[in-house]
Order: C-alpha cells, then sequence, then structure tokens
C-alpha cells in the first residue's frame, strides 16, 4: 500500500488549517487583549490548545485507521492522544514570552501540531507499527535529520515525557505510519535524507545540522533576516509589559 502524494497532500494541508487557526485566534486574541494578564492569555492558550488539539487528533486517527485498513492490518480503531494539559500551556506560554524570538501564537500551533504527532506515535506504539517524519515544504534541518532514520520502531527517543520529540510551528512535516514492510508514502525517500545529513559537514549530529542550517541560511538570508525582524519588533511590542509581570509575586 502506497499512499499517493494527493493523498498525502490532503491530510497535511488539513492538519495545517487546524494548527494555523489555533495560532490565528491566538494572534487575534493577543492584537485585542494585549499580553498584560498573562493569565487571562494562558487560559485563552489553553482553551485553543485543547479544542484543536482535539480536531488535530481526531484527524490523525481517521489517517491511521485509513491506513490499517488499506493494509487489511486487524487492529482495533486508533485512540486520540490527550491534549496538552493546562501546566504544560502555561509552561510553554512563559518560557515563549521569555524568549522575543518565538510567539505565543506559534506556540500554540505547535501545541495543536503535538496532539496530532502524539496520536500518531501512540498507536504506533500500540500496534508495533512503523512509523517515519515525512518532510514537506521548505524542511529544516532537524527535520531532514528525523527523515534520513527511514521508517522505524517506538524508541525511548522519539516519545519524551509522552510526546514526539520534535515538533515545532511554521512545519508541515507530520508522521506517518505503515503495517508492512512494503507501505510508504509516494515521494518520501530517506535515502536521499541521508545522503542530505550524512554529506553535512560534520563528526556529529549537532555538527551536521548546524551545518545544514548555516548552507540554508546563506542561501536565504536575505528573506530569513527581513522575516525575522518584522516578527521581532511586533513581538516586542506585545511581549515587554508580560515578561515583566512574570517576575511580580
Amino acid at each position: 500500500m502506497t499512499i499517493s502524494e494527493e493523498g498525502w497532500q490532503e491530510y497535511v494541508d488539513k492538519l495545517s488549517k487546524i494548527n494555523s487557526k489555533a495560532g490565528e485566534l491566538m494572534q487575534a486574541w493577543i492584537d485585542k487583549n494585549g499580553l498584560d494578564d498573562i493569565d487571562a492569555a494562558i487560559r485563552y492558550a489553553y482553551g485553543l490548545a485543547t479544542k484543536y488539539g482535539e480536531a488535530a487528533a481526531a484527524l490523525a486517527c481517521e489517517m491511521y485507521d485509513a491506513a490499517a485498513l488499506a493494509s487489511q492490518a486487524a487492529f482495533p480503531a486508533a485512540l486520540p492522544a490527550a491534549t496538552a494539559t493546562y501546566s504544560e500551556v502555561a509552561k510553554a506560554v512563559e518560557g515563549t514570552l521569555l524568549n522575543l524570538t518565538n510567539s505565543v501564537p506559534a506556540t500554540v500551533s505547535r501545541l495543536t501540531k503535538q496532539a496530532a504527532a502524539d496520536t500518531t506515535l501512540k498507536n504506533a506504539q500500540r500496534d508495533g507499527a512503523q512509523f517515519a517524519w515525512i518532510p514537506h515544504g521548505d524542511t529544516c534541518a532537524f527535520c531532514i535529520a528525523l527523515a534520513s532514520r527511514g521508517w522505524q520502531y517506538m524508541s525511548k527517543r522519539t516519545l519524551r515525557n509522552g510526546h514526539a520529540e520534535h515538533i515545532h510551528a511554521n512545519c508541515n512535516c507530520e508522521f506517518a505510519v505503515r503495517f508492512d514492510s512494503e507501505s510508504s508514502v509516494r515521494g518520501y525517500d530517506p535515502e536521499r535524507y541521508a545522503r542530505m545529513y550524512y554529506g553535512a559537514e560534520g563528526n556529529t549530529p549537532d555538527e551536521r545540522i548546524n551545518s545544514m542550517r548555516r548552507e540554508f541560511y546563506a542561501e536565504n538570508k536575505e528573506q530569513i533576516n527581513a522575516q525575522k525582524r518584522a516578527a521581532y519588533e511586533k513581538r516586542k511590542e506585545l511581549n515587554s509589559s508580560a515578561a515583566e509581570e512574570i517576575y511580580v509575586d
């Protein structure tokens, strides 16, 4: 069984819309209310991460069950993973406010995306299925490193503290699952990603990933810097007063 490029694209697009919607609603709330009241921002972020995280997890269940059915794998229906807890959301939001290179809307999108990834991995773990990280679009260096691992079974490094190890916002890479060694996602070429990863300069994983990051940055420097400057100025304006309140007794 091979998932077509069109079928995978449809799945990725649907998940992306869910993740993006959560971030857009968080941004709209910030535009209206600001970030002076951190507790209120956390409550709203938690509500979004829960609502849209449940939608993302449900969609991941649909894809998982469709793959199992196509492979004639007799497993129980996939179960949605739990969405981010209130304490996880609070920690993520507060950490974001102290790090001006990130944003609260992007954090909410990431927490939403996490629910889908956790769903795929935890059901794969339950059923002994294989999974792979499928790159999509402008893939970052770390995603290429993950994609180079190919199809694999669950390990301790994949689920840490109950969550997928590498989930970030502004990324449409997703986990796929298979139930036999012949199945795949059309277009996914782990050997190609392995050549990119192991061909990068460096002797350690961190060195190779950093090398790929430098190469990507050199190729896209002007565009990246312009985006960073615009985002930084907006977040600095929104977050300056909120960051100070974290330390207020």
